[in-house]
């Protein structure tokens, strides 16, 4: 395919439903309020995401949550690196469970890993790359911070 034929496509698809107001629009209901997005990632990000910032609605709900785990340890590093050492099973400066069974030393592993993966796998890319994420992506991405947010605040220590 050629590259105007490409971008002509890319153009159609964009403005497939201009003018047409969403489900969600018409009731009235902001997309954060359906997707219970949490109160403080939508107050780093929803001027963002209602002025059509999708990627830095993004990456902004997601320095919020590597800020809070900096505080929270202690630990001066970000993204990757942070949350490793900040949810390190056997020596956690952020404690999610008791740590006691089996089950609990493995859903802090888990948590290390989604925190981890986040960091590289979602913030990096919006804090080095020019991306342009879709409102569906954004809300998304949101939905998962939301998640590990509500996680970090019923912490059993510190």
């Amino acid at each position: 395919m050629s590259v105007a034929l490409e971008i002509f496509e890319r153009i159609a698809r964009a403005t497939k439903s201009v003018g047409q107001t969403s489900p969600a629009e018409s009731r009235g209901v902001h997309p954060f309020d359906e997707r219970n997005i949490h109160p403080d990632i939508a107050t780093v990000s929803q001027k963002l995401f209602d002025d059509g910032h999708f990627s830095q609605a993004t990456f902004e709900a997601f320095k919020f949550i590597d800020n809070q785990v900096k505080v929270l340890s202690g630990i001066q590093d970000s993204g990757f690196n942070l949350m490793m050492n900040a949810f390190n099973e056997k020596a956690p400066k952020i404690q999610l469970t008791d740590l006691v069974s089996i089950s609990d030393k493995d859903e802090q592993l888990g948590y290390r890993y989604i925190f981890a993966g986040s960091m590289s796998g979602i913030r990096n890319p919006l804090g080095h790359d020019n991306r342009v994420d879709t409102i569906g992506l954004c809300l998304d991405h949101l939905s998962v911070a939301s998640v590990l947010l509500r996680r970090l605040e019923a912490r059993k220590a510190p």
